[in-house]
């Protein structure tokens, strides 16, 4: 069974691209065949990856919006063992062209199932809002991994995340769980980053997840050289802590399946 992982919180800047990214990366790592979604019409997916996003002839926009077939539009290979579905700045004209349209929240569960057996992970990069291409996101996900930075309003909007979550699992897709919570951005050297995980792990009946991702400058740098943080710096503390992370997600599956 493949899983479709979609990576979700509509708080920006929780590190939600850099764990798409370096998830994805690192599960390709480990020999998986992996499809990465950018979601998002930032494109900071696309360009963590060192393409220029207004090169791909087809992204994910025409893709939704009809004009291309998703095999045309996957960048194959950008790392070895990981393909990309490409987004840029177009992709936030799409919720107004698909007003109207039947089923438009099935759209990219419908594409993507005539590529899915092609891997065995498939991670989709959502926008940071509760918007349609979120919703379209869960539609297709299995679960949804939620990324919280170690900050004092870490828990701001997670009800109402986890709400839609629930909302979208009893609509649209009677399948979706919560992957789980993975602590981004953790400082060792502040008793904040230690009192949001306590405090988060107590209000949450979520599973979390054992890896925290460090705060670290060689992570924070990778994206401007267009590299996962296992090819810029393999032996940093980021690129050790997204390898355990991706460790634990494929071990989940393992559980799962038992």
């Amino acid at each position: 069974m493949e899983r479709i992982i979609a990576v979700a919180n509509q708080k920006g800047g929780v590190g939600k691209t850099t764990t798409a990214i370096n998830l994805s990366a690192s599960l390709a790592e480990r020999g998986k065949k992996v499809l990465l979604i950018d979601l998002d019409p930032q494109g900071n997916t696309t360009s963590g990856f060192g393409i220029d996003k207004n090169e791909p002839e087809n992204t994910i926009y025409e893709m939704l919006i009809g004009d291309a077939p998703v095999e045309g539009c996957i960048l194959r290979q950008v790392v070895d063992g990981l393909d990309l579905l490409p987004s840029n700045v177009n992709l936030s004209g799409a919720e107004i062209e698909l007003i109207g349209i039947e089923r438009k929240e099935y759209i990219l569960k419908e594409q993507i199932a005539k590529v899915q057996d092609q891997y065995d992970y498939i991670l989709i990069d959502c926008p940071p809002s509760l918007s349609m291409l979120t919703v379209n996101a869960m539609t297709t996900a299995t679960s949804v991994l939620v990324p919280i930075q170690c900050e004092y309003y870490a828990l701001e909007g997670l009800s109402q995340l986890i709400y839609t979550i629930n909302l979208v699992k009893e609509r649209l897709n009677p399948e979706l769980q919560i992957e789980g919570v993975v602590f981004t951005m953790y400082d060792a050297r502040t008793n904040l980053s230690l009192q949001v995980v306590e405090n988060v792990k107590n209000h949450l009946q979520q599973k979390i997840y054992k890896t925290i991702i460090p705060r670290n400058v060689r992570l924070a740098e990778a994206p401007s050289h267009g590299m996962p943080i296992n090819q810029y710096d393999p032996k940093s503390a980021g690129a050790e802590s997204y390898r355990l992370l991706a460790e634990e997600v494929i071990q989940y599956q393992r559980e799962e399946n038992v």
